[in-house]
């Protein structure tokens, strides 16, 4: 998928206005609260031959995530540990200005927030991945599928791999005599998940902070941010979307803001897949 950046509406400065004058009272043009998020539903295991997968909406915003184990080569300075592989595809019918074609820097940012915020926690045991240290270890595959959007596909992509990650079942393969992984009935079990981490954003717009932004809050904000979290509050990464600047005092709250979101994710994702929330 490609974005063509001038295929992006033009916001008449009346919306604008509009939105800011409904901040100003406390209001969104959904009815939202400022820090109000939309009604997450989270569906794990929506694709039946996957080894594992979730569909997400937040809102009207639907994504879709994949799973898909299978045998690869470690990297050479990791020789001991399998391999996490994130991609992301914005389906040209999720929005008008989705256009056929390859990745572009849009889908290539998702697929980095989501990938960097599991690699930098650490929160898939990798090496319980390799086969043969050195020589064959299992790649994990996590797509993600921009189905529709309506505002906000960091959030609902990490909301889905999350889900889809902690509900994959690891294929059973074997070495046979030629040295090649062949793959036997059944599942080994599923893939260990050390820590849960989810990212949430925040949209500036003018002096106000609001969660979860749809698209046309994106459209007229002055910039956004994507923070991820950890269960116990540690900061996974974070990054900074738009044209407009932030001071520092615009940061804190923002990620004071992203952290009370995150807490209403790990809640409907404890809810959906079963797992208490970390102590």
């Amino acid at each position: 998928m490609s974005v063509t950046p001038s295929t992006y509406p033009l916001v008449p400065k009346i919306q604008k206005d509009t939105i800011l004058s409904l901040l100003e009272v406390g209001k969104r043009a959904d009815g939202r609260g400022l820090e109000d998020i939309r009604k997450v539903k989270i569906i794990p295991n929506y694709i039946e031959k996957s080894d594992g997968s979730a569909l997400v909406n937040i809102g009207d915003t639907v994504v879709l995530v994949g799973v898909k184990v299978e045998p690869g080569t470690p990297y050479p300075d990791l020789p001991d540990e399998g391999i996490l592989m994130v991609n992301a595809e914005f389906v040209p019918l999720a929005s008008p200005l989705f256009e056929p074609g390859p990745p572009d820097e849009n889908a290539y940012e998702l697929a980095r927030i989501i990938d960097r915020s599991f690699r930098e926690t650490k929160s898939i045991d990798l090496k319980e991945l390799a086969v043969q240290p050195g020589q064959k270890v299992l790649v994990v595959w996590n797509d993600i599928y921009v189905l529709n959007h309506s505002g906000n596909l960091i959030d609902a992509s990490a909301i889905a791999t999350l889900v889809a990650l902690a509900r994959t079942k690891i294929p059973n393969y074997e070495m046979n005599e030629e040295g090649y992984l062949e793959k036997k009935e059944g599942y080994k079990g599923t893939l260990k998940l050390t820590k849960k981490v989810i990212t949430a954003t925040v949209a500036k717009i003018g002096k106000y902070y609001v969660a979860d932004p749809t698209e046309e809050e994106e459209y007229v904000s002055d910039a956004r941010l994507s923070v991820s979290f950890t269960e116990d509050g540690t900061i996974a990464g974070m990054q900074k979307m738009g044209a407009g600047s932030l001071e520092e005092g615009d940061i804190d709250a923002m990620v004071d803001l992203a952290w009370k979101v995150s807490q209403k994710y790990f809640s409907e994702i404890s809810t959906a897949i079963g797992l208490p929330p970390q102590e």
